[in-house]
């Protein structure tokens, strides 16, 4: 691994024009931009409103303590982060496509994004366990899962997340990038910076890999085994009613981790996959952009103590109007 002291290769020229990024998302499809653009605002539009309703609602509302909504919580806050971290840019490259960015801008925006997905992915996993000890440890659930620990839990989800996204942005921005220097994506990631760099990089790519793997797949297994745990355990439950109030509290949970773990694994696991970056632009939508707004959808429709809670919390406004 480079020393992380070096100084990049773009620094001394950060202020000229002509090593600035430019990004190229969709533009293979130029007449679909100013649709895409609209419907790509209103789906930021609804991951912010959805996400802050969560985050609002789990902080303000006495029924929403449990550590799962503590996790929930901690959810939304990536999911916005997420947003705003790659909306407003791929809305500037829809609408005024060709504009420049600096690379420090291009590495801020891969850190972000690197982070995210990390924390996401170990958030996921740490809420499978909390699922797990709900239903398979009943009994012990309110002692092993403290509220010091549940906060500490998150605070390492957090850390961990961006530890990782920084070790490898540093990386990536010491090689030297040379000829054009369009990003065949619609924000900075790993596969299409690779592409503009001019150097060996097979070692860099097969950190990335191994990193992934740990980041991305052993969570996965993690979470994989939890289910398998706890689906045991429901099928032992004597009642019907049981096994269904079980099963309702990790439903929504499940199908964010198929949405989510659908599309990170195909894009992360291959740096330089064969497929084209168009089709990479496609799938990397929906974990970047669909998700996002789909989680509070799935959290709080399927989930009666939010809609509970959305309820008290409307009611006790107008009420204090009144």
């Amino acid at each position: 691994m480079p020393s992380f002291l070096a100084t990049p290769p773009w620094t001394n020229h950060s202020r000229s024009g002509e090593l600035e990024f430019v990004l190229l998302g969709f533009a293979h499809v130029p007449s679909l931009r100013p649709m895409l653009a609209v419907l790509f605002l209103a789906a930021f539009l609804l991951t912010l409103l959805g996400n802050t309703l969560i985050v609002l609602l789990t902080s303000l509302d006495p029924g929403l303590r449990a550590p799962m909504y503590l996790f929930l919580r901690q959810l939304a806050l990536v999911e916005i982060c997420f947003s705003l971290d790659v909306a407003p840019r791929l809305l500037v490259t829809l609408l005024w496509p060709g504009r420049g960015m600096y690379p420090t801008s291009c590495a801020l925006q891969l850190l972000l994004v690197l982070s995210c997905v990390s924390s996401e992915c170990f958030l996921l996993t740490v809420m499978a366990w909390d699922r797990f000890l709900a239903i398979c440890r009943p009994l012990h659930y309110g002692a092993n899962m403290s509220p010091r620990l549940c906060h500490l839990l998150a605070t390492t989800c957090w850390l961990a997340g961006i530890s990782v996204a920084l070790v490898f942005t540093i990386w990536l921005f010491n090689f030297p990038y040379c000829g054009p220097r369009g990003i065949r994506h619609f924000f900075c990631d790993i596969a299409p910076l690779l592409s503009l760099v001019c150097a060996d990089t097979r070692v860099f790519e097969a950190n990335v890999f191994v990193a992934t793997v740990l980041v991305i797949m052993v969570p996965f297994c993690l979470i994989a085994t939890s289910y398998v745990l706890i689906l045991a355990a429901v099928l032992r439950m004597p009642s019907a009613s049981g096994r269904h109030k079980a099963l309702s509290t990790c439903a929504s949970h499940l199908i964010v981790v198929i949405l989510f773990y659908g599309t990170t694994g195909v894009i992360h696991l291959r740096p330089k996959a064969s497929y084209s970056p168009e089709s990479k632009q496609v799938v990397s939508l929906s974990y970047t952009m669909v998700t996002p707004m789909l989680n509070p959808l799935i959290y709080s429709l399927r989930n009666k103590e939010v809609k509970a809670a959305f309820g008290r919390v409307c009611c006790g406004r107008q009420g204090s109007r009144l």
